[in-house]
């Protein structure tokens, strides 16, 4: 019976939990007042950002910025949906993959970025 209790005690807190992580962007939808496609529309798009912004802050966290230069990183990375984030990653994990380290690995890494810029 206990095993009974504490499965119920725990799927109630994950089902809590996931009610909670989408509330802001419902929260949103409400504040605007939309409602039936306008609403859904509206809290895919921000739940999206949402996963798009914690990635922009990861980028920024791995890059080490700080204060200003970290606000802009973001800001751009946001800008552009994210993509820098995906290019920044993979440059990331070819300048690994060649066992780069220092100033060969920011040269590298660098150059990638313009590339993948450039095709843009």
């Amino acid at each position: 019976m206990k095993m009974l209790m504490t499965a119920v005690v725990v799927a109630m807190g994950l089902f809590a939990g996931q009610a909670y992580a989408a509330s802001a962007c419902e929260k949103s939808a409400d504040d605007k007042k939309l409602s039936g496609a306008a609403r859904t529309s509206h809290i895919k798009k921000c739940e999206a950002d949402a996963g798009s912004s914690a990635a922009c802050e990861k980028s920024a966290d791995d890059k080490k910025l700080a204060g200003a230069a970290r606000t802009s990183h973001i800001k751009k990375c946001q800008a552009d949906g994210g993509a820098a984030t995906s290019a920044s990653a993979t440059c990331e994990k070819s300048a690994a993959d060649k066992n780069l380290a220092g100033a060969a690995k920011s040269s590298h890494v660098k150059k990638c970025m313009e590339d993948a810029a450039a095709k843009k």
